[in-house]
This record gives structure tokens, sequence and C-alpha cells, in this order.
């Protein structure tokens, strides 16, 4: 027997094969379009629409090109997402119900939905039928994506029935469609969409507040809590139409109440960095500028331009950010969106 010691067999290196990326390449054209890109659209819309509002209040014609250009621009990107995402329902019906399955889905259908109605109040100068139709065909779609997201909901995981800013969208978001009536003289009918939307609004926030008081949301959902400031701005809005100028002036000062809030808590409420869910910011901003135009008297005028003249910069920038990530192939898996 000897002492040498044994050889020490030679060791291959593993192999370890890096993760695979987060942005995969789905074959076929829009096949996981997600709907996260219509949030941003109906913001766009809700500039466009603010700068109208503004062209028309005295001295303030010669804005008017602005507001046209905002909304004309948008109408065409509204056309292309909306036959980018209609291409998967086409291809698999039921891929409407897996959008559905996830927030940000649901956020963003609806918000697909409530860009219609807005496109309508876009066209109301220049084609008042075609608009009007678009605003009772969008009330109808509103009802049925509602139906189904409450079904969704409802059979869904227990954890995933608390109420969110959604549900604002969904159940209240009829109240947009007052913008396209009214100027058409359907006094009566935009009369009953405020008074029957006030109470449903009124219970969300009621059981958000619970909700808050109970749980924080976790820092990747916060923006949705801007959604909370738009009931109230269209309130103010519909209601200066109208001619309740009183509950135009609380709801006005309610919607600015919100934004400051909201401003003071922008560290919390964004604390997560950017993401596809601060297209939540937009509409309630362009909301918020028009109420205080219409509601707040020759203060409001001056407070609302200020606030427009910010979201001109603010709502773009979202929007391009937003595309900019579709375009790359990332939106899509960051939002969890169905593929057809």
């Amino acid at each position: 027997m000897t002492d040498s010691p044994r050889p020490v067999p030679s060791i291959k290196p593993r192999h370890f094969p890096p993760p695979p990326p987060l942005v995969q390449k789905t074959p076929g054209l829009w096949r996981r379009t997600p709907p996260a890109i219509f949030s941003p659209v109906m913001g766009m819309f809700g500039l466009g629409l603010s700068w109208r509002n503004l062209a028309l209040q005295p001295g303030m014609a010669p804005l008017q090109p602005v507001g046209e250009a905002i909304l004309g621009a948008v109408l065409l990107l509204y056309a292309f997402a909306l036959v980018a995402w209609l291409s998967k329902p086409l291809r698999r019906p039921g891929v409407v119900m897996e959008e559905l399955a996830v927030l940000p889905g649901r956020a963003g259908t609806v918000a697909m939905v409530l860009s219609f109605i807005l496109a309508g109040a876009a066209l109301r100068p220049y084609a008042p039928d075609l608009a009007f139709w678009m605003a009772v065909g969008g009330m109808g779609a509103l009802a049925l994506v509602g139906s189904l997201i409450t079904w969704r909901v409802g059979t869904g995981p227990k954890e995933g029935r608390g109420v969110t800013p959604v549900f604002h969208l969904t159940y209240v978001g009829y109240i947009l469609a007052p913008l396209t009536l009214i100027p058409l003289g359907y006094v009566e009918a935009s009369t009953w969409i405020l008074w029957l939307t006030m109470p449903a609004a009124a219970l969300i926030w009621l059981a958000s507040l619970r909700q808050l008081i109970r749980t924080i949301p976790p820092a990747p959902l916060r923006p949705f809590m801007a959604i909370h400031a738009a009931p109230a701005s269209l309130f103010a809005t519909v209601s200066a139409l109208l001619g309740y100028q009183s509950v135009a002036l609380v709801f006005a000062i309610v919607a600015l109440a919100l934004m400051a809030v909201m401003i003071v808590k922008a560290n919390w409420l964004l604390h997560s960095g950017f993401s596809p869910l601060w297209a939540s910011l937009t509409f309630p901003m362009a909301a918020v500028a028009s109420a205080a135009i219409w509601a707040l008297g020759a203060p409001g005028l001056w407070i609302g331009a200020a606030i427009l003249a910010f979201a001109t910069g603010f709502i773009p920038w979202i929007t391009f950010r937003v595309y900019t990530m579709w375009a790359k192939g990332e939106l899509g898996p960051k939002t969890n969106a169905a593929t057809a």
C-alpha cells in the first residue's frame, strides 16, 4: 500500500442558461395588444375637451384650434388602437373574459368603451347625429362590459372582490354621455344620468375610504387612486351645463380637494416609480381642469387654465411613454394582457 493521494477527477463546468427575457415576441400581428393602451387615450380626449371648454369662455376664442387639433389627432390614435385591440376578439372571442380577469385589463377595457363616448363628444360639433348614436352605443357597451366585470369579480377569488377606483369607470362612466347629449338638447335624459350616477359614486367613495382605513393598497396599484377625482369633476361639469350652479360648485371644490390631497401625497401615490398605471392620472387631471373652468367662475378660469397648462405637457408625456412600451413589446407582459 502506498500513501500517495488519488488523482482528483476533472469536473466539467456546468452550464446555466440565462433566464427567458421578459419581453417575448408573440407570433402574429397584435395578438397581445394590451387594453392598457386606452387609458392614456382617454386622458388625451379629456385634454382636448378641456381646451375646447377653455376656448368657449369669454375672450378665449383664439384658443379654439388648440383643442380641435388635439381632438383630431386623438381620434386617429383611438381608431388605430381600437383596430389593434379588436383583432384579438376577432381571432378568439374568449380573450375578452381573460382581459377582465386582471385589474389593468378591466381598467383598460372600460377605458376603451369610455373613449368611444368621448370620441362622440369630440365629433359632436361636426357630426351631431353620429355623436348621439356614439353616446347611446357607448352606454350600451358600458352596460355590457360592466355586467361581465360584475360576473367576473363576483365569481372570482374572494381576495379580488374588493372595491377599486376602477369601479368608478365601470359603474359611473355613464356620466360622460351628457357631454354629448346636453349640447344636442337631451337635457332630461342627461339630468336622469346625473342623479342616477351620483349615488353610485358616493357608495364607491365610502367603500373605498373604509377599505383604505383597513388596508393600505400596494404601491404598484396606488396610481389608480387618482380616478376618485374624475366623478366629482364630471358631476361639476355636467351640473354646470344643466344650470345647477350650486351643485356644480360643491363638486368642483370636492374635485380640487381630492386633487390637492393627491399632490401632497404624490410621493406615496407614485412610490413604485413609473408604470403603465400612471395613465390613470391623465383623465382625472383633465377633468378637474374642465370642472374648475365651468363651475368656479372667474377664479376657476385661471385655476383650470393653470391645471390645463401642466396637463398639456404631462398627459402627452405619459401617452408617449406607454405607447413606447407597447412598441417595444413590454406593455403586454407588464399588464398581464391576454393573448389571442
